[in-house]
């Protein structure tokens, strides 16, 4: 290889990967209008409090799509960059039990908020960043509440 390439070359691989880095688009976190749901307050409910909420899932759809869509998928379906929402409680819908169904959706419904209010990370990596001051309690139940009519068929 001539020597004179390689400044060529490393300003390609360069640009290559400043592109990916952007491919997201803007991962900032957006804001969400929750002013047209009810006040949760201050403290952390243990399940979802808008779960079939109408205006709700519409507050939850646009933030969503603000917010979350970019890794997890337009209108939930992922691309394989982070996990398939829909299939969040699958686990769940296939009880037969209606009270170990309602334990089992209630764990779901306290995994989700702490997921997205603390994020996720493994060996020092960030699969999700935490939103936590960014998103309210009721932005993140009326995601839940979207995702649960995005919620795939379980087997």
């Amino acid at each position: 290889m001539l020597t004179s390439s390689r400044p060529l070359i490393a300003a390609f691989l360069a640009a290559a990967l400043q592109a990916g880095a952007f491919a997201h688009g803007d991962v900032t976190p957006q804001a969400v209008d929750t002013s047209s749901l009810p006040k949760l307050g201050d403290d952390w409910r243990g399940e979802n409090p808008f779960r079939k909420h109408e205006g709700a899932i519409k507050v939850g759809t646009s933030a969503y799509n603000q917010n979350c869509a970019r890794c997890h998928g337009l209108e939930a379906v992922s691309g394989g960059i982070a996990p398939d929402l829909r299939k969040l409680d699958n686990e769940c819908a296939t009880l037969k039990d209606a009270r170990k169904q309602a334990m089992c959706v209630k764990e779901i419904d306290d995994y989700f908020a702490t997921t997205v209010r603390k994020g996720r990370t493994r060996n020092g990596a960030v699969y999700m960043p935490p939103f936590e001051g960014m998103l309210n309690q009721e932005a993140v139940w009326s995601i839940k509440a979207y995702l649960e009519t995005r919620r795939e068929k379980a087997f």
